[in-house]
């Protein structure tokens, strides 16, 4: 069996590639792109543990080019090695703590309110449009500091964001749109960082500019690459964190009746969810010295796809992983990412997922999927529905 992420038929279905890949060629090169990709759960999580192997930094600008979405001078927080992800995660953190996140509880749950006050009921409605997409958008705008009436252009620049992180896979003719929209995104968050600055605010951009830890602080250029980060990571995995639960309960007809009875089995859904269905399939990292891999030598200054989708299916780690079971155990999934690089947003992401699941169920009682078919998002990094059509009774 051939694996190329980046056909829409493995980015539909890529679980049994993945399989195949585990027990045949756990570490495979990709005909005629020069990837490699690994897909046992231990290793995995040996590239995630080992930085100074698995890298992202080395060969980053080049291999991004001309859409790469972060300011030159400060790339992403995930893309750095430590020690300087460490300091920066140290003071970000500073910023990003659970007490702020917690602190929005009651706001996510007014705003996912709003958003389906908006289903007409008997009707039709798509999920992605309506919930799943704008809710991770406002809560992220509002929590940056970002103003309701420019909360339309922060979901154009966000859009465009994911756009240019998928950059190889974007048309000659709409990269001059994901450059000004990126360059518009730039100017107005480096504007709102000098306000701010300035005179701070109560949001996570005033924040940042205040974190201090050991003397040290975030540049200009780190916070605004911090935030367009935020932006990125906090909108899409969230809106399909969000779509792929609703999918996999309905896939599920009895598991969802058990949900539906007991909203408290939501978290089970959306940890089971992040295993079963991760919203971020792959990360990219280059080697920095030939390194072997199950009997396979992979060459220094490679680019490996490190597919947590596939280690989360791994048999090894999870018993009978091609099933869907809220009722086992997931701990140790890597939906979230491992280690140091766990996901700055996570507790926000179970939150949104929480309030949505939660008050969608329980406001339409009788919600059930179209005939249409399931259309996935054509990314080979991130997975969930492009839309989602449910009628309500």
């Amino acid at each position: 069996m051939e694996y190329n992420p980046f056909l829409p038929e493995v980015q539909a279905n890529p679980y049994p590639y993945y399989a195949y890949l585990r027990q045949h060629a756990p570490a495979y090169q990709i005909p005629g792109f020069g990837f490699w990709a690994i897909s046992r759960y231990d290793d995995v999580l040996s590239a995630r543990k080992t930085p100074q192997v698995f890298s992202f930094l080395q060969q980053l600008l080049g291999f991004m080019g001309d859409l790469y979405p972060f300011p030159s001078e400060a790339p992403a927080i995930v893309e750095y090695d430590p020690p300087n992800h460490t300091r920066l995660r140290k003071l970000v953190n500073r910023a990003f703590t659970p007490r702020r996140v917690a602190s929005l509880e009651r706001h996510i749950y007014e705003v996912t309110r709003e958003l389906l006050d908006q289903v007409q009921v008997p009707g039709e409605f798509d999920l992605v449009q309506v919930l799943s997409a704008p809710l991770p958008a406002i809560v992220i705008a509002e929590l940056l500091g970002v103003p309701r009436e420019r909360h339309a252009d922060f979901k154009r620049w966000a859009d465009n964001v994911i756009r240019a992180l998928n950059g190889i896979t974007v048309p000659s003719e709409h990269r001059d749109e994901v450059r000004q929209n990126l360059n518009e995104l730039f100017a107005y968050f480096q504007h709102m960082i000098a306000t701010y600055r300035r005179t701070p605010g109560d949001n996570l951009v005033s924040d940042m500019i205040r974190a201090e830890e050991d003397n040290q602080t975030l540049t200009a250029a780190e916070v605004l690459s911090l935030a367009v980060f935020i932006i990125a990571a906090g909108s899409e995995t969230t809106t399909n964190l969000i779509a792929n639960a609703v999918v996999a309960l309905f896939d599920h007809p009895e598991q969802m009746r058990q949900v539906q009875a007991n909203p408290a089995l939501i978290p089970n859904v959306i940890e089971e969810t992040l295993r079963y269905e991760s919203p971020l399939q792959m990360l990219l990292r280059f080697t920095t010295q030939e390194v072997e891999i199950a009997g396979t030598k992979i060459p220094a200054s490679s680019p490996v796809l490190v597919t947590l989708g596939s280690a989360n299916h791994d048999e090894r780690k999870f018993p009978d992983p091609e099933r869907f079971d809220i009722m086992r155990n997931p701990d140790g999934h890597v939906g979230f990412g491992f280690g140091v690089h766990f996901c700055l947003g996570a507790q926000l992401a179970r939150l949104e997922a929480q309030a949505a699941l939660e008050v969608l169920l329980e406001r339409f009682p009788r919600l059930a999927r179209t005939e249409a078919p399931l259309m996935r998002v054509e990314n080979p990094v991130i997975h969930g529905p492009k839309a989602l059509p449910l009628t309500v009774g």
